[in-house]
């Protein structure tokens, strides 16, 4: 299964003394199986290219297939494929809208045609996914949580539709750090376990270079970098500014550190990492 985007153009306003292209030529497939980090500054186009991986928007110009299925159309397969791409968006709380938190969750699968017993059991995983106890939570009204439990119960309605590709759009923005941890950790443990691909759009380059497989960076409403994470952090830094991103600043602190003369692990993607591995390479130098 992929995500194929062919050669796609999107303009904003066309016609209009507002016209923008949001979007020019950006041509790339993303296979099943991979994390995908996204990144890039304020107006490259990031939210643009997503929006059209489930065909929320469609392109001025080429194609977005799924599993070569054009998701412009409007048969009953092109609907279908749109499902196996589920999206969370930046506030995903702002669409919260049910009565209770369990009934906000259960709409997707129940919209999917998913019998009471196949829903119920959606609804309690996913909120087991995203922290959330469905005997204290599950009867709740969702606009008397916390922000960062509304956002927690925003994403349970992704996954409970069970996306063969999830894209997160700063998924972690309003949590706290533990919040954050904990939804980061059961994402990489479904992704790991085969549960679903992930799309990650996040201005946190820490997370980027720790979770995601693949990296693309955005310009200007093209895709002007396309490979590992470390790859591209370690030997692209100013074609990283001159996209308006930097690397993350574990890798900038141990750059500078190996500047100085100082072994250190560039490709570490974690302080516990680049700690372990500097003391390994210590000591080792210690006992020669």
């Amino acid at each position: 299964m992929s995500i194929r985007v062919e050669n796609i153009t999107y303009i904003y306003g066309g016609g209009t003394p507002y016209e923008k292209t949001a979007l020019a030529g950006v041509d790339l497939t993303i296979e099943k199986g991979e994390f995908v980090g996204i990144i890039g500054h304020t107006g490259s186009g990031k939210s643009t290219l997503i929006q059209h991986l489930n065909g929320l928007i469609h392109p001025t110009k080429g194609r977005v297939l799924v599993d070569g299925v054009d998701l412009a159309g409007k048969s009953k397969e092109a609907i279908a494929k749109r499902h196996t791409v589920g999206m969370v968006f930046q506030y995903p709380e702002q669409q919260l809208f049910e009565e209770t938190v369990a009934q906000d969750i259960a709409f997707g699968p129940r919209n999917l045609g998913c019998d009471e017993e196949t829903v119920e059991a959606r609804v309690r995983e996913a909120m087991s996914f995203v922290g959330l106890d469905y005997d204290t939570y599950a009867g709740r009204s969702p606009f008397r949580l916390s922000g960062g439990q509304m956002r927690r119960v925003a994403i349970a309605g992704v996954i409970a539709m069970k996306p063969d590709f999830l894209i997160l759009d700063e998924p972690s923005a309003g949590l706290d750090p533990v919040g954050r941890r904990e939804i980061f950790s059961q994402i990489r443990k479904w992704y790991e376990e085969g549960a679903f691909s992930v799309i990650l759009v996040s201005h946190n380059m820490d997370d980027i270079a720790r979770l995601a497989t693949r990296l693309l960076v955005m310009s200007h409403g093209r895709c002007v970098l396309d490979g590992r994470p470390m790859d591209i952090f370690l030997h692209h830094r100013k074609e990283l500014q001159e996209a308006g991103v930097d690397v993350p600043p574990l890798t900038k602190t141990l750059l500078a550190l190996k500047e100085r003369g100082i072994p250190v692990p560039e490709e570490a993607v974690s302080c516990e990492e680049a700690a372990d591995a500097l003391y390994r390479t210590l000591r080792e130098g210690t006992s020669c």
